[in-house]
């Protein structure tokens, strides 16, 4: 095991004995600093009973603490050149497991049920690529069920947008996902400073309590979440217009009918409406469809 292997210097070298190159196109940013990695585990709360999910472990920093605490780690790595480094440095492997798999095509509660049995409390931990924060969000919040708490690391831009609430600039597509599936609180801010390389932006770590929703849920969840895609799909436009090019088959006077009876106005946009808002408007439009 190589030791500290979340520290600045140990990066280096392990990059540089390894002939490792950063690939900028997967998001690579390495976090080197050792108090803000056990900052982030302590967040966490994990337990001897805790299972975690981490989403690209990178050299393994993270991924070396959560093992001191949790009962199992299941991690997914995109980056082939990165597994046996990564099996070289955490060679647990009852306690981790590796999965060379995108996690935007992994099916999340299969592996689970595969990886982890047995599991009771299953969160997730990770330090995301900043280019597919929304997506890999979207994928845990909109298919799995498994997952009990998310703590993550993202642009500090992007844990604004998760924390928003209606009637603010922030507030889109993700954050009605996130609400309607979280309780959600920005935990502390990372400076660039910390990470190789550098990145341009400052981080965030986000917290998200993940449960039933408190809202009620609509009669078709896949059709919620679909119907919150399309409302959301260009942000200037009103309800009405994103939901005439979703629904192209239906007259502007049916849509109307649809706004009027969810006590929605003719003008208004996405942004303005809450959870409930949407639960009702997705139940209205599956009795139409």
């Amino acid at each position: 095991m190589k030791k500290n292997i979340g520290s600045m210097h140990a990066t280096r070298d392990i990059l540089a004995a390894e002939g490792f190159r950063i690939k900028k196109h997967l998001g690579q940013n390495f976090l080197v600093d050792l108090n803000f990695l056990d900052k982030i585990v302590a967040a966490a709360g994990i337990t001897s009973a805790t299972d975690v999910i981490e989403i690209g472990p990178g050299l393994g920093a993270l991924t070396e603490k959560l093992l001191a605490k949790a009962r199992r780690v299941l991690a997914y790595e995109i980056d082939a050149e990165l597994l046996p480094i990564l099996r070289e440095n955490l060679p647990d492997r009852e306690r981790f497991v590796l999965l060379h798999k995108d996690i935007l095509d992994a099916d999340i509660d299969h592996d689970i049920e595969t990886h982890l049995p047995g599991a009771n409390e299953v969160i997730v931990v990770a330090n995301l690529p900043y280019y597919i924060t929304t997506p890999i969000l979207m994928r845990f919040l909109e298919t799995s069920h498994r997952i009990q708490k998310i703590v993550i690391m993202v642009q500090a831009e992007v844990a604004q947008r998760i924390a928003s609430k209606p009637d603010s600039k922030d507030y889109n597509a993700l954050s009605v996902v996130i609400n309607y599936r979280a309780r959600t609180r920005i935990l502390f801010g990372v400076p660039r400073t910390v990470f190789v390389p550098k990145p341009n932006v400052d981080s965030a770590v986000v917290e998200l309590l993940v449960g039933d929703p408190p809202f009620g849920k609509p009669k078709d969840e896949p059709g919620f979440f679909a119907l919150v895609h399309h409302c959301f799909a260009q942000r200037r436009k009103t309800l009405m217009n994103n939901l005439r090019q979703a629904y192209p088959a239906w007259s502007r006077a049916e849509i109307e009918n649809l706004l009027t009876e969810c006590q929605l106005n003719l003008d208004v946009r996405a942004e303005a409406l809450d959870i409930p808002a949407f639960v009702r408007l997705a139940d209205a439009v599956g009795r139409k469809a």
